[in-house]
């Protein structure tokens, strides 16, 4: 069987970020729609979260040393939530309205991460299950809507022009850049976005419609 390495046609001595640039270039090949099989673009993907895996490992003891890494308070609301009670994403008042509303813990709430990690790797690593799929930009199944606060955008191969300047962001591959962040996830049903989903991965329970 191949290794992820060979999977992704890199080196084990490749970087992060030439693990990402690799991940960018073979998930395009391996994807359906460009003449790859459905297999191949799971191996893809499996190889990519394996390697990334080891690297946060790897990162994680070296912040732990690293008193100087910086903190980012994250709060969220779960875009489902706001037809049950009849609000709007534009409301000012959207996240005042889901301070009183007594939801669960993945309704709304807040989360504090360092800044080197994606928004959606640090939801997991506090316990969140956000939807995802492809994990390289080339999917809107991760987007969020951002209130408040920056997300970095260092990859899209998928998100429109209308829906950016909307705040729209994806999760996988944007790292918060202020202090403060405030969220509305697992957006991916706006119509503006619904067309540029992929199939969620198996074990991605959020990502099924």
């Amino acid at each position: 069987m191949p290794s992820p390495y060979q999977i992704l046609e890199i080196d084990r001595a490749a970087s992060e970020d030439a693990i990402h640039r690799a991940y960018r270039r073979r998930v395009k090949e391996a994807h359906p729609d460009q003449g790859g099989s459905a297999a191949e673009f799971q191996a893809v993907q499996s190889a990519y979260e394996a390697l990334l895996s080891q690297c946060r490992e790897d990162g994680d003891e070296q912040a732990r040393s690293d008193q100087s890494v910086a903190h980012v308070t994250v709060e969220y609301l779960d875009y489902d939530v706001l037809d049950d009670h009849g609000w709007d994403l534009d409301d000012e008042d959207l996240f005042s309205k889901a301070a009183g509303a007594d939801l669960g813990g993945a309704e709304h709430g807040t989360f504090s991460v360092t800044s080197e990690r994606t928004l959606l790797e640090s939801a997991e690593a506090t316990g969140h299950e956000w939807p995802y799929s492809c994990r390289g930009g080339a999917c809107a199944n991760c987007a969020v809507a951002v209130l408040r606060g920056e997300l970095s955008q260092p990859v899209n191969h998928i998100l429109p022009a209308d829906a950016i300047d909307r705040g729209i962001r994806l999760s996988c591959v944007g790292e918060p850049i202020t202090d403060e962040l405030t969220v509305v996830y697992n957006v991916k049903h706006l119509p503006s976005i619904a067309d540029l989903r992929l199939p969620p991965r198996p074990a991605d329970s959020r990502g099924i419609d």
